[in-house]
């Protein structure tokens, strides 16, 4: 009888020890992302700021304004939070396939991507702008009509390069970078007259690029022609995952855009080479 009663204790220590093991792990928010991206995401060798270890990685940081936001969110529903990195085009077959659990990178909710795709409330608006380098014709442009004939890039997979540089009257277009940094370094080497991305980025490059200028058209007639869907910026899930979507609407539901805004200012200010990152 003892020894029957002390294997049936065991049974249910081990039954307590890998069922709470279970239970921690099925409360770990892994958050995909590119990590090089300032200012939504990048990568950095300390944890300043606050910067969150990249998983699999013993040395990489990662922060900027989705790190921010995804810690935010998970201490709101009460989720581990990891940060995985991984390519751009990657991230929406990653989250498909369960090997993430969110995508927190700088995606604009359009109707393709949610074909595939759920996607949260925006967690940034952002508006659509343009970057030259501040010694060229194009800098005194003062609508797209006034960029007419440049040569131009942007970000692979993005509104950017898909549905805002082909409405410039006579681009050249170059074929699509794979990262934004990639972008930069065309415009700043010659490589292209022009990028179109969002505000944030171009802000962010801005303030560390005093060689490039940035074009905003925002409230003139002679602007990129972009519906909400392409400059309202979401959390993407797994299809069908509405437990994990509708927890997610309800923690972004306590924030303002205000709380958006200044957010990605602190981000901006924090940016690598802004920064002692």
């Amino acid at each position: 009888m003892k020894k029957i009663l002390a294997v049936t204790i065991a049974f249910m220590l081990a039954a307590l020890l890998f069922g709470g093991c279970g239970q921690q792990a099925e409360n770990v928010l892994r958050v995909g992302m590119e990590c090089a991206y300032a200012p939504y995401n990048w990568t950095q060798y300390n944890d300043n700021h606050g910067a969150v270890p990249v998983h699999g990685s013993s040395s990489d940081y990662a922060f900027g304004y989705d790190v921010m936001m995804a810690k935010y969110l998970a201490d709101k529903i009460g989720y581990k939070l990891e940060i995985h990195r991984m390519d751009w085009d990657s991230l929406p077959m990653a989250v498909q396939a369960g090997t993430i659990d969110a995508v927190i990178a700088g995606q604009s909710i359009t109707e393709e991507r949610k074909m595939t795709l759920d996607f949260t409330t925006p967690y940034y608006y952002a508006s659509i702008v343009s970057l030259v380098r501040a010694d060229s014709h194009f800098a005194s442009a003062t609508g797209i009509s006034g960029l007419e004939g440049a040569v131009g890039t942007s970000q692979l997979n993005t509104v950017w390069y898909d549905v805002c540089l082909p409405q410039v009257p006579g681009v050249v277009i170059r074929p699509a970078m794979e990262s934004a940094p990639a972008m930069l370094v065309a415009l700043i080497s010659g490589g292209c007259d022009l990028i179109v991305t969002d505000m944030p980025t171009a802000m962010a490059a801005a303030a560390v690029y005093p060689e490039l200028k940035l074009l905003d058209f925002t409230g003139t007639v002679d602007n990129f022609q972009v519906s909400d869907e392409e400059v309202n910026i979401g959390i993407s899930v797994q299809k069908g995952n509405t437990e994990l979507l509708g927890k997610l609407n309800e923690a972004l539901a306590t924030l303002t855009v205000g709380d958006f805004e200044r957010m990605m200012e602190e981000a901006i200010r924090v940016q690598p080479l802004a920064d002692d990152n």
